[in-house]
C-alpha cells in the first residue's frame, strides 16, 4: 500500500515536471518528435531517478500536455479546410430589355416559322439565294414545301429556255447537214491515218468554213448542260441543306405518300420516277438534240446508262431533292413535246429535221461492239502517227547537228580528175 502511494507520487511529480517543459510560452521549441526526445534526454541528467519512465508515460498519456509536430500540422490543416471565404455579393440578374419582345419576333415569320437566318440558313451565295428564294414562295405565297420547289422549278427553267431554242435551231442544222460533214470528217480521217498531215489539214479547215456558213457550232449543243450544271448544283446543295438542318415545315411538306421532305422516301418511288423520266428525256429527245441522231456516236450509250448508275445514289437522297430533280425533268420532256409541233417550230425559227436514210448517209451506222473496235483502231493509229512523227523529228534534229553524209561519189566543189580515169569512166557512161 505504501509502495503504490510512493509510486504515485513519483508519476505525480514527472508530469508536473513534463508540464513546465510543454507549456504554451516554450512549447514551439519541440517542434518534432527529435526535438522531443532531446529535451526528455536533457530531462533525464537533471532528473534522472524522476523520470526513468517518462517516455512510456507521454506516450500512454497524450491528452496531458503533450504535443506533436504532425498533430500540429493536422490541426492547422483541418483549420484551413475550415476557412471561411468572404466572397463579394452575386450581381443581380440584368433586366429584361424593353426590346425583347421585338427581337423574338424577328426570329420568326409570318407564319410563325424560324426564319432562315435564324438557323443559319440563307445569305448571298447562289446556295443561300436559292434558300432564300425558297423562303419567299413558301412565306409570301403561303405554298407548302413541295409547291415551293415546283414552282421555282418551273421559273428557273423558263428562264433558260432561250437557250434551249438556241441549242435546237443549231442541233437542227447539224442534222440536215449530216451528210456532206460526214463526208468531209471521213476524208480528214483518212489523211490523218495515212500520215498526210497537208491534206488532213486542208480538209479540216474545208470542214470549219462549211459550218461557218451554214452557222452550225457543235459547242451550241453544250450550252443548256453548261447553263444547268450550276443551277442543279445550287439546288441541290440548299435543298439537302434544308432537309438536314432541318426547316421543322418540311417533316410535313410533302404531297401524297412523300410527306416529310428530310428523309429519303421508303417507298423508292422517287428515285425510280426520277430515273425513268431522265432516261425518256435523254431517248426520246433532249434539250438541245434526239439521242437516236446519227451524230451522237458512243455518246448515246453513256446517257442510256446514267438514269441506272445513278439509281443506288438517288434512293438515299432527301425526297425535297428528288422533288426538284423530277419537276426538271418533267419539264423537259414538256418542253420536247411542245418543240415537236411544226407551228411552234416555225415560230420560234427552227428547221425541220430531214430524216436521212441510213444507206445515203457516208458513215455506216455500226453497232456498239463494231464502234468500240473501230475508235480502238483509230486510237492506235494515231498514236502510231505521233510516235512516227516524234521519230522524225529527232532524226532531223540529228542530221542537222551531226557530220555531213557523203551521199556522192566525187565531191562537187572540187575540180573533177583527168586523164585515163576520166576517160574511162566517159567510155563506161557511153557504153
Amino acid at each position: 500500500m505504501i509502495f503504490q502511494r510512493v509510486q504515485f507520487l513519483r508519476q505525480a511529480n514527472a508530469l508536473r515536471h513534463l508540464n513546465k517543459f510543454t507549456s504554451p510560452a516554450t512549447s514551439s521549441q519541440f517542434i518534432n518528435t527529435r526535438d522531443l526526445h532531446v529535451g526528455l534526454e536533457a530531462d533525464k541528467r537533471c532528473h534522472r531517478p524522476y523520470t526513468s519512465k517518462l517516455p512510456l508515460m507521454a506516450l500512454a498519456m497524450p491528452t496531458m500536455g503533450i504535443r506533436f509536430a504532425s498533430a500540429e500540422a493536422g490541426a492547422a490543416s483541418e483549420a484551413a479546410g475550415k476557412t471561411i471565404i468572404n466572397l463579394a455579393d452575386i450581381p443581380a440578374a440584368p433586366a429584361i430589355p424593353e426590346n425583347a419582345g421585338e427581337v423574338a419576333a424577328t426570329a420568326l415569320n409570318a407564319l410563325g416559322e424560324p426564319t432562315f437566318a435564324s438557323i443559319g440558313l440563307g445569305g448571298w451565295s447562289p446556295v443561300g439565294l436559292v434558300q432564300n428564294c425558297m423562303e419567299f414562295l413558301h412565306v409570301s405565297c403561303d405554298l407548302p414545301w413541295w409547291g415551293a420547289i415546283a414552282i421555282g422549278t418551273v421559273v428557273v427553267r423558263t428562264l433558260i429556255f432561250p437557250l434551249v431554242i438556241m441549242a435546237q435551231r443549231n442541233a437542227a442544222k447539224m442534222n440536215n447537214n449530216m451528210p456532206q460533214m460526214q463526208l468531209l470528217q471521213m476524208k480528214m480521217t483518212e489523211a490523218r491515218q495515212s500520215g498526210n498531215a497537208i491534206d488532213s489539214a486542208r480538209y479540216a479547215q474545208e470542214m470549219m468554213m462549211f459550218m461557218k456558213e451554214k452557222e452550225m457550232n457543235p459547242l451550241k449543243n453544250l450550252i443548256v448542260p453548261l447553263a444547268q450544271a450550276p443551277l442543279f448544283i445550287s439546288f441541290f446543295m440548299g435543298l439537302r441543306s434544308m432537309a438536314n438542318t432541318p426547316v421543322e415545315s418540311m417533316r410535313d411538306g410533302g404531297l401524297w405518300w412523300f410527306s416529310d421532305l428530310t428523309i429519303a422516301d421508303p417507298t423508292f418511288m422517287l428515285p425510280v420516277i426520277t430515273s425513268l423520266t431522265l432516261l425518256l428525256t435523254v431517248e426520246i429527245g433532249t434539250d438541245s438534240a434526239r439521242l437516236s441522231a446519227q451524230n451522237m456516236g458512243m455518246m448515246k450509250y453513256v446517257l442510256r446508262a446514267l438514269p441506272i448508275a445513278i439509281f443506288p445514289f438517288t434512293m438515299n437522297f432527301p425526297a425535297a431533292i428528288l422533288t426538284y430533280w423530277a419537276c426538271s425533268n418533267f419539264i423537259s420532256l414538256g418542253q420536247v413535246a411542245v418543240l415537236k409541233i411544226p407551228s411552234v417550230r416555225e415560230y420560234f425559227k427552227i428547221d425541220k429535221m430531214v430524216i436521212h436514210k441510213a444507206e445515203n448517209l457516208p458513215v455506216k451506222k455500226k453497232k456498239f461492239v463494231e464502234g468500240m473496235k473501230d475508235s480502238w483502231q483509230n486510237m492506235k493509229i494515231t498514236k502510231e502517227l505521233e510516235e512516227r512523227s516524234r521519230l522524225d523529228e529527232i532524226r532531223f534534229a540529228k542530221a542537222g547537228r551531226g557530220p555531213l553524209v557523203k551521199t556522192f561519189k566525187y565531191d562537187p566543189t572540187k575540180p573533177r580528175p583527168t586523164g585515163p580515169t576520166a576517160s574511162s569512166i566517159e567510155a563506161k557512161k557511153s557504153s
